[in-house]
């Protein structure tokens, strides 16, 4: 049974509540000229892509499970895309939202969570039994674990850095490496460099270590005419091997920030 006051009318969801559930529709408080306002429905271009990329990320695992390993991977490579957009198309068209927050949070679990994990073990862990099931959890926790802690440093941490390696870059070294030798026969050396990377990619998320964010790059401003050209070059070499190219830059990042960690650690012993 419902709660409702004396006057038989059920009372109205809590103030303080930044979302609520109201006759089946999403309410959010917002802020305007110092006012509280609350708005109903949800914004349907940001979410839709997010949606977009919830979906690559379910037909990753769907087509792992099948044995499609190329077709997998490739589907986590258009969930970043994917992701990459729905946030700058939500603050670009003013149409940012608590619930597309939380929503894009969710959608990153399982594109750069459980999918990259699930493709890697139907590819090369589920050999390992305990082993690898458990190197798989560890990249999963590590992924739900650093989604989280972002989460809670919003606004606190410098926007030049990201702490841990950002669940997407883990999820393009473990989708570049399924793209990369998924052709190639099982061999000691391959399951070993999974474990590596899959497992590697699980700690890193969850380490404090510092990796550049790009987001102080100016996106805005007038360039130089040869940085087009520049472009154009970089498209054309990820164009003659996607899948090595990829791979290899993404790893590169990943390294980077163990790298320079033990460069400052070096330096400020000196």
């Amino acid at each position: 049974m419902t709660e409702e006051n004396k006057s038989g009318e059920k009372p109205e969801p809590k103030n303080g509540a930044d979302l609520v559930i109201a006759a089946g529709e999403v309410v959010e408080e917002e802020v305007v000229e110092g006012a509280k306002v609350r708005r109903k429905g949800i914004y349907l271009l940001p979410n839709a892509l997010t949606t977009a990329s919830l979906f690559s990320g379910f037909y990753a695992i769907v087509s792992a499970a099948n044995g499609v390993f190329d077709n997998a991977a490739i589907a986590i490579f258009v969930s970043m895309i994917l992701d990459g957009l729905d946030g700058r198309v939500a603050r670009m068209t003013n149409t940012q939202s608590k619930f597309g927050e939380e929503y894009d949070s969710l959608a990153d679990m399982v594109a750069f969570g459980v999918a990259p994990g699930m493709v890697a073990f139907f590819w090369a862990l589920n050999g390992l039994d305990k082993v690898g099931w458990a190197i798989t959890f560890i990249y999963v926790a590590g992924a739900a674990l650093r989604l989280a802690r972002f989460n809670t440093q919003i606004g606190s941490v410098d926007k030049k850095v990201f702490v841990g390696l950002p669940s997407p870059a883990a999820a393009a070294c473990v989708a570049g490496l399924v793209w990369c030798f998924h052709l190639y026969e099982p061999a000691t050396w391959l399951t070993l460099l999974s474990i590596v990377v899959v497992g590697g990619s699980g700690v890193l998320m969850v380490s404090n270590v510092l990796y550049r964010s790009f987001k102080d790059l100016d996106m805005r401003g007038r360039v130089p005419f040869a940085a087009i050209l520049l472009v154009v070059l970089i498209l054309v070499v990820i164009a003659v091997d996607p899948a090595t190219v990829l791979f290899t830059a993404f790893l590169i990042y990943a390294l980077s920030g163990p790298v320079r960690a033990l460069f400052r650690y070096k330096s400020k012993r000196a």
